[in-house]
């Protein structure tokens, strides 16, 4: 009995060690205060030593910024300049005519809140804050709807001059183009921009979207001029200033993209210690020579440049200081297109949400490599992506996530089956064990190395490993952590209702014995105070019935440090886990349902039946044991 004790303890002290880790490495950051970010042009200069196109981004230190977008002004050529409307199942929104930036991006199947008239997840938002075209003309030079103050964030394509080439001759951020063919972009309708130099070269930019996420950016250039002409096309994602993210340790929120099978991680505080590059300030670049992608992801959403499966380029992911604007780029290899000539440059620009599935799709047709590995799938990527596909299956088959939980655990639980068996098996022959290892322990009395070798002898007669009670404790823990990553960083979890009053399984269950789960007129501490950890939602409290019980089915520890542990630390863990996601409580609570099914059941077959209600009556206040202990103290009194 004092071993499978012990067994119990290890596994609170486990659950408890999670509990730590995750408070100590998980927990979120101090948001960091708001940054000035007035913005700037993002057209460079020409390298003539290599021949190859400058920065197509941040204006350097000390230059004129070509741009001003912060208010639009009358000298803002995006306060003058038409919309092209955006108008697809998954997007809303309108592409500039200054630049061609496509600027203005809603996910129009994702809501900032769970309320269902709540507005629309905007992704994009442009650097001049006017009021865009919503309904009527695909282009206007004004609209109707005003767009949310918001830090801007947007793609831009455009061409850089070679080493001898002109740049006034090639398109920048802020050149201004012209609707060549198409009214609105929708899937299955492209829209065309041209814009021509006046001096030989017609430049023609033509954008195509699926009904999800994906544009497809072909970039021409006609050259009908006498001489060659030479330019390197280019593709920038901005975000203007520091967005404001979760800060949580089991996250990654920044650049992120995949060079020739290799994943590139910087968040946004580490890109502004890269190693400053001439010409470049802090960046880092690398050359890919077959396949990668390269952007920006926060914890649900994502911007990634991606060029055709098979194109060289170079991904660059950069910051520039005076500005305060991060950056991430692709930049293709010079073309020289020759007289009659065109040029041509193809790539695809996925903005939206991280739906696993669709981007599953993405890495199959069109081929962006290793494009699912977007999703931050943490350091137990070996559990937490099957675990992912699993639970993914299980919500097809069921309907509901809450529901697809529970038939996790259960699948979950039996794949450790074996493992949990052999555990129970192990303390019914611990417990037949019991008179011979007393027997043992008069015979050789204080010397506890004779003790232990005689146990020792004892397990191995027998055959019995004393160590088999643990192995489903620690197996739990790297799946605690990676179903926890599974249930934090997937889109699939938000918003995703169970029943009743849990309509967000990736949040904290909003009930509270605070107001009597709802039944009295006021409201809970909100999350993040310090009372909020003393609300005790219904899950939570499920949770420390759960334990409470599963210990039931052992005999209270005899020693009295062990005893109070015991009875503590059920409701020290309903406390701990009140804040913790909903689908990771109802994990929890399904995990111990089924552990204290499993054990009553096994050790039942095996002749040692747990004394389940026997050992609830012996925990609680007897009249026979408040009466003892009243006699203990009046002998001591009488003593003294």
């Amino acid at each position: 009995m004092q071993d499978n004790n012990r067994n119990l303890i290890l596994a609170m002290v486990l659950s408890a060690l999670v509990m730590l880790v995750w408070s100590i490495f998980f927990a979120p950051e101090p948001v960091p205060p708001a940054q000035d970010t007035t913005p700037t042009s993002t057209q460079g200069a020409t390298t003539p030593e290599t021949g190859s196109p400058a920065t197509p981004g941040a204006v350097p230190q000390g230059a004129a910024p070509e741009l001003e977008a912060a208010t639009a002004t009358s000298d803002d050529p995006s306060a003058g300049a038409g919309r092209v409307r955006i108008d697809s199942p998954s997007l809303a929104g309108t592409i500039s005519l200054a630049g061609g930036r496509i600027d203005d991006l809603e996910l129009t199947g994702y809501r900032e809140t769970l309320d269902p008239q709540s507005p629309s997840v905007r992704l994009l938002s442009p650097t001049a804050q006017t009021t865009v075209q919503a309904e009527g003309s695909p282009v206007a030079p004004g609209g109707a709807a005003q767009l949310a103050v918001q830090k801007p964030y947007y793609a831009v394509y455009g061409w850089m001059p070679a080493a001898g080439t002109d740049p006034a001759l090639v398109p920048g951020p802020a050149t201004v183009w012209e609707v060549e063919s198409g009214a609105t972009l929708a899937p299955g309708q492209p829209v065309t921009l041209r814009w021509d130099n006046g001096a030989g070269q017609i430049f023609r930019r033509t954008y195509e979207l699926d009904d999800k996420f994906l544009f497809t950016v072909t970039q021409t250039l006609e050259n009908t001029g006498t001489a060659p002409f030479s330019a390197a096309p280019y593709g920038i994602l901005a975000r203007h200033g520091r967005p404001d993210t979760q800060n949580f340790f089991v996250l990654h929120e920044g650049a992120v993209g995949m060079t020739d099978g290799k994943l590139l991680e910087e968040k946004y505080k580490d890109m502004a210690k890269l190693d400053p590059m001439a010409g470049e300030g802090p960046a880092q670049l690398i050359e890919v020579q077959e396949n990668g992608w390269i952007g920006f992801t926060d914890k649900y959403w994502m911007t990634t440049l991606a060029p055709a499966p098979g194109q060289s380029f170079t991904a660059v992911v950069k910051y520039a200081p005076g500005a305060d604007i991060y950056q991430a780029e692709t930049r293709m290899p010079v073309q020289t297109v020759a007289p009659g000539a065109t040029g041509t440059s193809s790539s695809y620009l996925f903005a939206g949400a991280k739906v696993w599935e669709v981007i599953n799709g993405y890495q199959e047709n069109p081929g962006i490599d290793r494009f699912v590995d977007s999703i931050d799938w943490g350091w137990f990527y070996f559990l937490t992506k099957p675990i992912f596909r699993l639970l993914h299956w299980l919500h097809g088959m069921i309907g509901n996530m809450g529901w697809a939980i529970i038939a996790l655990t259960f699948v979950l639980k039996l794949l450790v089956f074996p493992l949990a068996r052999k555990s129970y098996i192990s303390m019914a022959k611990m417990k037949e064990l019991q008179p011979e290892m007393e027997a043992i322990k008069q015979r050789t009395g204080d010397d506890r190395m004779k003790f232990q070798k005689e146990v020792m002898e004892l397990y191995k007669r027998e055959k019995v490993n004393p160590a088999a009670g643990c192995l489903p404790v620690l197996l739990q823990i790297p799946i605690f952590f990676a179903l926890y990553k599974v249930i934090f960083v997937t889109i699939e979890l938000r918003h995703a209702p169970w029943i009743g009053w849990i309509r967000d399984l990736a949040a904290p269950d909003p009930s509270s014995l605070w107001n009597l789960f709802g039944l009295l007129p006021w409201a809970a501490p909100g999350q993040g105070s310090f009372l909020h950890s003393f609300t005790l939602p219904v899950l939570a409290i499920l949770l420390g019935i759960s334990m409470w019980m599963q210990q039931k089915l052992n005999p209270a520890p005899t020693d009295p440090a062990q005893k109070m542990i015991f009875a503590w630390m059920p409701w020290v863990f309903m406390f701990m886990l009140g804040g913790f996601a909903s689908g990771l409580v109802l994990y929890w609570i399904t995990n111990n349902t089924i552990t204290i099914i499993q054990q009553y059941t096994i050790m039942s077959m095996h002749g040692h039946r747990p004394d389940f209600f026997g050992n609830i009556r012996s925990s609680l206040p007897s009249r026979a044991k408040t009466e003892a202990k009243a006699g203990e103290k009046g002998g001591d009194k009488g003593g003294k």
